[in-house]
């Protein structure tokens, strides 16, 4: 089956054609190049959150358990095997919720499938370009499930990073194994029933655990599939499956396009350290306090956003500073107070506390607009002299490629230093998975 051909084909099936029959050369070049700078973003928050509680816990268990020398484990000298390095390293370059997001399933889809593409390409010894490929074709398949899953599995409670991620790790593991069309699709049929995730666990450990699970899933999957496990070949869209046990919608605009179409370059990377759905808002506050508003001359502000992120990130009152990341109102007070957002000791414990931005917090009030889109959000802020000042940011608005580049060197540079981030810059362009991984495991 042609990866790029077949629209009546079950869902499975067309994803295992996808993952595994996709050429190299049907790739567009500027999609290449954005999936390049997301598997370098992933890597600089991979390396700056390998001493945050989840790494450290994760990793101290798989170290325990030990085992073959396959692949390596952000922070940690000795390689693993490929299922405990991709369970760590998903769950540690979600550690810091700093990593890219796609806004078409509302998810995190590198965390999910490059620790999975990563762990394979250093056990079947494939080179940088095998590799992008993979976690490019990975990436995409766990976005298009995610739409095809449609948006009331999200509101149902389900974490896409962790249930679409899981899909998406399987087909990059598939890929790199070789599988055929339809050993990759017995690999996304056992995906169907491993999936999990769910948005309760959002502000805690667990939120990043979601994502270690799912590129353990996928990696697991794609091993037993090449090993000759079989599955339903309708795991994903047949009678209780995946999509019809998970409040799945069917959406035919998921697959609509696969292999022509990228829905990847839509991705979306982060500038600030919490959740993404509070960024249109910091992007559009940020406008008004480079106007010199002092904090101590607000009155009041209005944040407008789309309702379906209040069940996400507006944690009124947050009380730790993993849950800060996930409150509207006291990230809004620590932008009008000047406060670096990209900055990750911005986000301690302490923050939550603080009497100047929980005054200022308490001015905060967050209302919804269904009209906008989920990319943005509109901020009024009235001072003390009844000045009234209004911004709006879209998250999805064009980003030149050389843009978005200097952003993500800039970023990589404030978190693991220049010369640090220059390092991994030069190992991910010049495609040495060697390289990259000996950076990944440097002790944390």
């Amino acid at each position: 089956m042609d990866a790029r051909a077949d629209d009546a084909a079950p869902v499975t099936a067309r994803l295992g054609a996808f993952a595994a029959e996709m050429p190299a050369d049907g790739i567009p070049r500027p999609t290449r190049a954005m999936m390049r700078l997301s598997l370098f973003d992933w890597a600089v928050c991979g390396i700056a959150g390998r001493d945050e509680p989840v790494a450290r816990i994760t990793r101290g268990l798989a170290l325990a358990d030990g085992g073959a020398a396959e692949a390596s484990v952000i922070g940690a000298g000795p390689r693993l095997p490929v299922r405990a390095a991709a369970l760590v390293n998903g769950a540690t370059s979600h550690a810091l919720d700093y990593d890219d997001t796609h806004f078409a399933h509302i998810g995190h889809p590198s965390v999910a499938v490059i620790p999975a593409a990563l762990a394979l390409a250093e056990r079947t010894g494939a080179d940088g370009a095998a590799l992008l490929d993979a976690a490019l074709v990975g990436v995409e398949a766990s976005v298009r499930v995610g739409v095809w899953l449609g948006r009331g599995h999200y509101q149902t409670g389900f974490h896409q990073t962790a249930t679409a991620g899981t899909f998406g790790a399987a087909a990059a593991a598939a890929r790199l194994l070789g599988l055929d069309a339809g050993r990759a699709a017995h690999a996304l049929g056992l995906a169907a029933t491993r999936a999990a995730g769910l948005k309760s666990q959002f502000g805690t450990m667990g939120k990043p655990y979601n994502a270690g699970i799912a590129a353990q899933s996928g990696t697991e999957a794609a091993l037993l599939a090449a090993a000759g496990f079989v599955s339903t070949p309708e795991g994903i869209e047949g009678e209780q499956g995946f999509g019809p046990t998970h409040a799945g919608a069917a959406d035919p605009a998921g697959l609509a396009g696969l292999g022509t179409d990228w829905l990847f370059d839509g991705i979306s990377h982060k500038f600030h350290a919490c959740c993404h759905g509070t960024h249109a808002m910091l992007e559009a506050l940020g406008e008004i306090a480079g106007q010199g508003v002092a904090p101590g001359g607000v009155a009041a502000v209005t944040v407008t956003t789309h309702p379906r992120w209040l069940r996400v990130c507006n944690q009124p009152a947050p009380r730790t500073g993993l849950e800060a990341k996930f409150s509207y109102r006291l990230t809004a007070a620590m932008a009008l107070a000047g406060r670096d957002t990209g900055a990750l000791d911005t986000f301690g414990d302490r923050a939550a506390s603080d009497p100047a931005l929980v005054a200022l917090r308490d001015k905060v009030t967050v209302e919804t607009d269904e009209t906008l889109p989920e990319t943005a959000a509109r901020v009024s802020v009235w001072l003390s002299d009844g000045q009234r000042l209004e911004a709006a940011h879209d998250l999805a608005a064009p980003m030149r490629l050389e843009t978005r580049q200097a952003k993500l060197r800039a970023k990589g540079a404030a978190l693991l230093g220049a010369e640090g981030a220059e390092r991994l810059w030069s190992a991910v362009t010049a495609g040495d998975v060697a390289a990259l991984a000996e950076l990944l495991r440097q002790p944390a």
